[in-house]
Parts: C-alpha cells; sequence; structure tokens
C-alpha cells in the first residue's frame, strides 16, 4: 500500500491501494492505455486486497470456492497514458455474509492524483467445481466485510 497524492481525495476512507505503471503492451492505437486493461488492473487490486484479507488466490482454490464478478460498471474519466505510474484503490461497500459482496475501485494518476475511472463490481461466491452460486465458507464471511 502506499500513500495517496497529497492534493488528491479518495472516494470513501482507508483504501487497499496497488501501484502500477503503464506498459507498453497496455498503449491502444489511439494512444493511450486500453480500457480492457482498466479492467485487469480492477482485478489486481481485488486479488491483493482478498489476500491482505486472509483469502490469497491459492485459499480460494483448496476450498473450491470463489467469489466471481456478476455485474461490472466502469465509468472512464480521463485517459492513462504512456509513462503514467496509476493507483488502484478498492474498498468493500456492502457484503450480506452468505452470497454477495460489492466493491467500489477508483484509478487515479499518481503524478497528479487525478481519477482516471471508477468502477463498481458485484460478486457472488460460486463453486469452483459446478460454476454454480454457493454459501460463502466461514473464512470468506468474516474477510469480505464492509470497509467503506
Amino acid at each position: 500500500m502506499t500513500t495517496a497524492h497529497a492534493g488528491a481525495a479518495f472516494d470513501f476512507p482507508a483504501p487497499h491501494l496497488i501501484e502500477l505503471a503503464v506498459r507498453a503492451e497496455d498503449i491502444d492505437a489511439y494512444d493511450h492505455v486500453n480500457n480492457a486493461v482498466y479492467l485487469t488492473w480492477l482485478d489486481l487490486v481485488a486479488w491483493s486486497h482478498s489476500a491482505s484479507l486472509g483469502v490469497p488466490l491459492e485459499q480460494c482454490v483448496a476450498l473450491r470456492r470463489g467469489m466471481a464478478a456478476q455485474r461490472i460498471e466502469i465509468d472512464y474519466l480521463r485517459a492513462a497514458l504512456r509513462g503514467d505510474r496509476i493507483q488502484a484503490a478498492t474498498w468493500i461497500v456492502s457484503a450480506d455474509g452468505r452470497l454477495r459482496a460489492e466493491r467500489r475501485f477508483q484509478v487515479r494518476r499518481l503524478a497528479d492524483g487525478a481519477t482516471l475511472a471508477r468502477a463498481r463490481i458485484d460478486y457472488v461466491c460460486i463453486n469452483l467445481d459446478s460454476g454454480r452460486a454457493v454459501r460463502m465458507p466461514e473464512l470468506f464471511a468474516r474477510a469480505y466485510v464492509v470497509t467503506a
């Protein structure tokens, strides 16, 4: 985790943050970061946060349970460009302790604190073998609680 840019605020308190550099392969024909890359960044920060909460990928595989994206909304506000460093932030804003959790995300440029994108992802717990919705294991219910 890192400290926030001094002049800019995050949407919610106490974000879980990762920093990433824009890579050459992230740039598309319009000479900015391709919209699909933002989804990859959201996935990376969500996994980082889950691991920090005690639910790393290896634990999900061992339990044969996972939180799968059910609905994704991304608002692209400004373009990330070649050479930018970004912060991806996440918070859990709702969780029922049984089946569902919702995360919010904010992607900011590190240099000026400008928000580049905001997103919401609704997750549902699934059985990794069947792909069907299933009640969260106790580990998930304890870990996935509201942080915003």
